[in-house]
């Protein structure tokens, strides 16, 4: 009945045409059926998710049940709380030496509202965004919901994924509104160099820099784009490095000139961030240096530990990611179809993976591993992966 409904409501054009044809964001699906399995009393051990498994730092926890107490409980500025605001720049000059105003930060509820907003503010029908090919999935969905139109750069493995200027110069066209990356990489954990980081801010098109991960390196250092120019926009949130997903906080450092134009969506869209919450944000760039290291450091021994575990059996791995907690494994060994082995292997192994499909088209071939787990749950999921394949 259920199904006849939908159609009925399809075919009279009841449901827009943009909600029938975004693509489902395929991690979620495969989180969301691991939870139906678990509900039936299957043990699941979850590597598909980019998601902390470390517990938000008490500090954090103390500063908003602080704020809940005092009464933080009504809307904020729009832009969010400028003490939240000042300690965003406090904080890209003191790791970036880079000098940001307050005023051109808009507090989001995570990411992912920023990213809306910004496309939104953007981009005219048809206007064009460059970006990496695999890449964060929802991107492009992003892009597209808005009417853009995502134009596709293909990275390669045996280029360490790394987004090559050069490639990039040739789909620049009289549309190109912004070239998107993201430093380190979701899903391949690559990092891009200082060198090539600036080649691409002097291509000509806004920058825009996914910045979420940053933090989360175990070679070498990340960059802002903001080192390398003003005509940038940057993601960044507190997800990620302090293991905050459920809080749900992120921001947008943007140019003057577009404060204001996003400023206005997000008033009517969104009005403000939570107001407690964006007081627990100031504690975790304020206090947290000693968790965010440990956390660091355990990562960097489960990255290590999986890697060589993947090697073993069979998975390809041409350049050792270095950032994020991911590794991009070539599986073309066991399937060229990455959707059906990931579903197989959680069906088989009770192990949630992301099929490298869920990426873009040069995702293909591959799978996406989190190392966001414990290394006891890292090494049973190994195991249980190498009992499926029958190695």
């Amino acid at each position: 009945m259920e199904s006849e409904i939908f159609d009925y409501f399809r075919a009279s054009n009841m449901i827009s045409k943009k909600a029938i044809h975004i693509p489902p964001f395929i991690v979620m699906d495969v989180m969301e059926k691991a939870a139906e399995m678990e509900r039936k009393g299957e043990n699941i051990i979850h590597l598909e998710v980019g998601e902390p498994d470390f517990d938000t730092p008490a500090c954090v926890k103390e500063a908003a049940i602080k704020a809940l107490r005092d009464g933080k409980t009504h809307y904020t500025h729009s832009l969010g709380l400028i003490e939240l605001r000042e300690a965003i720049c406090e904080h890209y000059f003191e790791k970036y030496n880079v000098k940001i105003s307050p005023d051109q930060v808009l507090v989001t509820s995570g990411s992912s509202p920023a990213m809306l907003l910004l496309f939104s503010a953007l981009l005219n029908p048809g206007d064009e965004i460059i970006l990496p090919n695999p890449s964060y999935s929802c991107y492009s969905k992003l892009i597209e919901f808005v009417d853009g139109k995502p134009v596709w750069v293909g990275v390669s493995e045996e280029d360490g994924f790394q987004y090559l200027p050069e490639k990039i110069v040739e789909k620049i066209t009289k549309r190109t509104k912004g070239i998107i990356f993201n430093s380190p990489s979701n899903p391949t954990g690559n990092i891009l160099s200082a060198e090539r980081m600036r080649e691409i801010a002097g291509l000509g098109p806004l920058i825009i820099s996914d910045e979420i991960y940053h933090g989360l390196v175990y070679k070498d250092r990340e960059h802002t784009i903001l080192e390398f120019t003003d005509m940038a926009f940057v993601f960044n949130g507190f997800s990620k490095l302090y293991a905050m997903t459920g809080w749900r906080l992120g921001y947008t450092i943007v140019p003057d000139e577009f404060i204001r134009p996003l400023q206005k969506i997000h008033q009517n869209f969104f009005i403000s961030a939570n107001a407690f919450v964006q007081w627990a944000g100031i504690a975790a760039l304020k206090e947290t240096k000693e968790e965010v290291a440990k956390m660091k450091e355990i990562y960097n021994e489960r990255r290590k530990f999986m890697i060589s575990r993947l090697r073993e059996i069979g998975f390809g791995i041409t350049v050792e990611p270095t950032g994020a907690f991911y590794v991009l494994a070539n599986a073309g060994k066991f399937s060229g179809d990455s959707y059906r082995l990931a579903f197989d292997i959680l069906e088989n192994a009770k192990v949630g993976v992301t099929p490298g499909i869920d990426f873009g088209s040069n995702g293909e071939g591959y799978i996406r591993f989190s190392y966001a787990n414990s290394l006891e749950n890292i090494s049973e999921a190994m195991d249980r992966i190498a009992d499926y394949l029958e190695i």
